[in-house]
C-alpha cells in the first residue's frame, strides 16, 4: 500500500491560501488535511464551513476534513454538503461512536476516528471494522507546530496489530509534528497516511518537501 501526503492547511497562509491550494494542487500530495477546531474540545478556533467550501472550489484533491469539535453528530451533512470527503471525528467527543460513523457512510464519505495521545488503542476494539481510517494524534490536539511525541510508534504497531486480519486495508493516518526525519520511521512502524502542516508550509520548496516525502525510499519496508 502506498502511503499518502495530506498537507495541512492550518499552517498555510491564509493571505494566500489561493496560491498555497494552487501548490497543493501541482503537488504530488494526496488529500488536503482540513482541521475544523471549536474552542471547546481544543483550546483553539480554525475556520468553518465558508473556508471549507472556498478550499474546495480551489482544489482538485479530496478533502480530509478532521473535526477536532465537540457534538460532532450536529455538522455531519453540512461537512458533507460544503466538500469533505473522508469525515474524522474524535473517539472522545463521541457518546455514541457506532451512530456516528453509520451516517458518516451515509453521507458516502468514508469515515475515520481519531485518538489522542492519551486514548487507549484498544478503546477502538468494538469499532475497528466499521472505519475506514485511524488519525493517531502525535501531539496533542489545537495547535500546529508542536513536539512529536514519541510514544506514537509503539501506537501505531498496536493498531496494525488490532487491524490485522480484520481491517486490512485501514488507513492509519499520523498528525503532529511529521517531518522528513520521522516520516520513514513512521511508515515503517505501519502508517501510510502522513499529515504535514509546517514542515511543508515553512519550506522554502514546498512541492519539493512534498515530493521528498511522498518519495520516500520504503525499499526495506513490510507494509
Amino acid at each position: 500500500m502506498k502511503h499518502l501526503i495530506a498537507p495541512s492547511i492550518l499552517a498555510a497562509d491564509f493571505a494566500n491560501i489561493q496560491r498555497d491550494i494552487e501548490m497543493i494542487n501541482r503537488s504530488e500530495a494526496d488529500w488536503i488535511h482540513v482541521d475544523i477546531m471549536d474552542g471547546v474540545f481544543v483550546p483553539n478556533i480554525s475556520f468553518g464551513f465558508p473556508v471549507l467550501a472556498a478550499v474546495n472550489k480551489l482544489t482538485n484533491k479530496p478533502l480530509d476534513v478532521h473535526l477536532m469539535i465537540v457534538d460532532p453528530d450536529r455538522y455531519l451533512t453540512a461537512f458533507k454538503d460544503y466538500g469533505a470527503a473522508n469525515i474524522t471525528v474524535h473517539y472522545e467527543a463521541c457518546t455514541h461512536l457506532h451512530r456516528t460513523i453509520q451516517k458518516i457512510k451515509e453521507l458516502g464519505c468514508t469515515a475515520g476516528v481519531a485518538v489522542n495521545p492519551h486514548t487507549p488503542i484498544a478503546h477502538l476494539h468494538d469499532i475497528i471494522e466499521e472505519i475506514d481510517l485511524v488519525c493517531v494524534m502525535s501531539v496533542n490536539p489545537g495547535f500546529g507546530g508542536q513536539k512529536f511525541i514519541e510514544s506514537t510508534y509503539r501506537r501505531i504497531q498496536e493498531l496494525k496489530l488490532l487491524a490485522q486480519g480484520r481491517k486490512d486495508a485501514l488507513w492509519i493516518e499520523i498528525d503532529g509534528g511529521v517531518n522528513q526525519l520521522n516520516a520513514l520511521p513512521l511508515l515503517k512502524a505501519g502508517a501510510n497516511v502522513l499529515v504535514t502542516g509546517n514542515t511543508v508550509f515553512s519550506a522554502e520548496n514546498q512541492e519539493k518537501t512534498i515530493f521528498d516525502l511522498k518519495n520516500i525510499s520504503t525499499s526495506t519496508m513490510t507494509i
